[in-house]
Order: structure tokens, then sequence, then C-alpha cells
């Protein structure tokens, strides 16, 4: 007699939190291999307009300029990656793509030649515009919530896509904020295209 075995997902929350905590882990092991070797991995963020610099499009979110850098931005990416995965596996990774080409890319095309630009940032900025941005396209009441205290916990951060504090890179806080948006928008068309049903 044949035998039958179910399984079960795990609920998309607990995939967010394992997620974003393995990517988290990522950012640590490379800065402590990149200190520990005299950081090498340093050259590889985005460099405008250079073709070497077009690497650091899909590397430089994993990369910063010190332990200083990785600490500001390692609650920022626990909380907000975890928000934006956790609704949905799926469409949160595809966002989560869009702001890392869109901001990397953003960057390369627009950015000062000589400069080089790492860090998780592009990714903070994109998130929390994607958080805001998306419950009020999809009108869903859980989505608006979290889109609310987004705002309210990180909407003065938003300043960073201004020109101001030597050092950072408001371009990659920019093009990650338009990547953010992006993402809300292409990725909310899709879901009502998908939803819709004619008789």
């Amino acid at each position: 007699m044949g035998g039958m075995q179910t399984t079960t997902r795990e609920p998309a929350w607990q995939q967010a939190a394992v997620l974003t905590g393995a990517f988290v882990a990522v950012l640590w092991v490379l800065e402590i291999f990149d200190a520990a070797t005299g950081h090498p991995l340093d050259a590889y963020g985005v460099q405008p307009r250079t073709e070497d610099g077009l690497v650091g499009i899909a590397t430089a979110p994993m990369l910063h300029f010190g332990f200083d850098h990785l600490i500001s931005n390692t609650v920022p990416v626990l909380v907000l990656g975890f928000l934006a995965l956790a609704t949905g596996i799926g469409r949160g990774l595809l966002a989560t793509a869009i702001i890392w080409v869109v901001g990397g890319l953003g960057v390369w095309l627009f950015a000062q030649p000589g400069s080089n630009h790492a860090g998780a940032s592009i990714l903070i900025f994109g998130w929390i515009v994607f958080l805001i941005v998306r419950g009020f396209l999809n009108r869903r009441s859980t989505e608006i919530l979290i889109g609310v205290a987004v705002f309210l916990l990180y909407s003065g951060a938003l300043l960073g896509v201004l020109p101001g504090q030597p050092g950072v890179s408001w371009q990659g806080h920019l093009f990650g904020a338009i990547g953010g948006f992006l993402a809300a928008r292409l990725l909310t068309t899709r879901a009502r295209d998908e939803a819709r049903v004619t008789y």
C-alpha cells in the first residue's frame, strides 16, 4: 500500500528572518575577511563610468568601508530587509533585485568619476521607499500599516538622498530610493494583473 507524506512550509515571516539574518552574516564575514587581508574588497565598489566599476553593481551592496560603516547599516538591513520579505518572499526578493540593479547602475552612470561607492545603504533606501509606497498602491491594510511605521521611523533618513555630508554616497541613496519606487510600482501592477478575473 502506498503512503503519502505531507510537508509544511515555514511561514513567510520565518523565511524572511532566516534570509535576512543570513544576508547580514555574509556582510560581516566579508568585512572581517576584508579587514584581515588589507581591504582588497574595497576595490569592488561601484566606480562610475569605468569598465572595472561595472562589477561593483553586483558586489557593492555587500561591501563596506570599515566596521563603523557596516555597524551603521546592520540594524536597518535586519529591520527593513525582514519587512520587505515578510509579506511575500518572492516579491520581496524581486524588489530587492530591482533596487540592487537600479541603485548600482544609477551610481555608475551619474556619480562623480574617480569615486568609489559601496555599502548596503543602496538597499536600505530602496527598501524604505518600497515599503512606504507598496501598501498604498496595493491598498492592503497590513502593508499600509507597515509603510506608515517605516515612514515614521525612517523618513528623516530620506534626507540622505540630497548632497551634503562628505564621504556619504548620496547618489547611492538616491538611486536606491528610485529603485524602491520602481519596484513598488512594477510589482504592484503585476500583482493586480494576476488578480484580475474576467467572466
